[in-house]
């Protein structure tokens, strides 16, 4: 029995090395684990995670590294920076939320501006349409404006300065005139003798007689009186070479500014709008908002038509003005516009009325 005690004693004191040494094994492994642990808290507590919505939708991250002094963001930021200066396109690039913030605000300007430049445009609808119908409508170039107008009224041989001169005259006689009436009074008055020292020569009542019957003739013969006067002081016999200058002299407004530029110095200032262009333009809705003068016309169709035909509207919309689109009983049936014309489609236009029949006189 002594001898079998003796024996588990040892055998005790021999296994007690071994489990010190797994316990401490264990031990060892466990401190292991925490430091390891410890240590993962430590890194995740240097990793800074942005998510970037900026490709696609998809979020993605950028990682800043334990220990390093400059994260990845910042590198992604001089990229970016490099990219840009260089002209690059930097579309899979990874953009900061500070960066996106910012793209967002200046596309939000881009298009606000692009907004405010097509409000800005304004233009009538079926424009082309219409002033292609009334080319075709005036292609045969039979109205009196053709024929009678103030580039027909003057001398076929002659100085410039002459010819400048009963321009500017045809246009301060034209005012409130028929072209016709015009173009006699113009023949009379070059039979005279249609120079800046004749007309000054010449009796008031004779200038009367030679003009009649153009309206307003009395205060007309004043306006070519003081402005003949100043033309020969002022402008040593021509007439002036801008708008301005050419509105100062008496009785010459905007309208016969833009034409005497046009025709007696070739060069296109803006739109000479008389009554037929100032009702035309109303008409077919040419302008924005109705407009109560002519010099109001004028600026509004200036704004949007195209400078290239501001020499040709003028001309081209008296003639029609003359023969179709007339002030009173316009030939709306055969005008080429009347499906896409506003004035023939308003149901407060009334449609030009056929005669009646004569009746005979009933027999009593």
């Amino acid at each position: 029995m002594r001898g079998r005690e003796a024996r588990g004693a040892a055998s005790k004191k021999t296994n007690l090395p071994e489990k010190s040494k797994l316990s401490n094994q264990d031990s060892q492994e466990n401190s292991s684990k925490t430091v390891t642990r410890s240590s993962r808290k430590t890194s995740n507590a240097n990793v800074l995670v942005t998510e970037d919505h900026g490709n696609g939708g998809e979020a993605s991250n950028t990682v800043t590294e334990p220990g390093s002094s400059t994260s990845l963001s910042s590198r992604f930021k001089k990229a970016e920076k490099t990219k840009l200066s260089h002209g690059q396109n930097p579309t899979n690039s990874v953009v900061s939320t500070t960066e996106l913030g910012q793209t967002k605000k200046r596309a939000k300007v881009s298009i606000a501006y692009e907004k405010e430049t097509k409000r800005d445009k304004w233009e009538p609808s079926n424009w082309i349409q219409i002033l292609h119908n009334i080319r075709e409508m005036r292609k045969s170039a039979d109205a009196p404006v053709d024929t009678m107008g103030c580039d027909k009224c003057m001398e076929d041989e002659g100085t410039p300065e002459i010819l400048r001169y009963q321009t500017l005259l045809s246009l301060m006689l034209s005012s409130q005139t028929k072209d016709v009436v015009t173009h006699a009074a113009m023949g009379r008055l070059r039979k005279h003798g249609c120079t800046i020292e004749n007309i000054l020569k010449t009796d008031d009542k004779v200038l009367e007689d030679l003009i009649h019957p153009v309206g307003f003739k009395k205060t007309k013969v004043q306006y070519i009186k003081r402005t003949s006067a100043i033309l020969l002081d002022k402008y040593n016999g021509d007439i002036p070479d801008t708008v301005e200058k050419l509105c100062e002299l008496p009785g010459v407004g905007p309208k016969m500014a833009h034409l005497c530029m046009n025709c007696a110095w070739g060069v296109v200032t803006g739109i000479g709008v008389d009554t037929h262009v100032h009702r035309i333009s109303n008409r077919l809705g040419w302008v924005p908002h109705p407009t109560k003068n002519p010099e109001e016309t004028r600026k509004a169709l200036e704004d949007w038509l195209p400078s290239d035909l501001w020499s040709e509207v003028n001309h081209l919309l008296v003639g029609f003005g003359q023969q179709i689109c007339r002030p009173v009983g316009p030939h709306c049936t055969t005008c080429l516009n009347v499906e896409i014309c506003p004035y023939a489609l308003s149901p407060n236009t009334k449609s030009p009325r056929k005669r009646s029949p004569t009746k005979s006189p009933s027999k009593k």
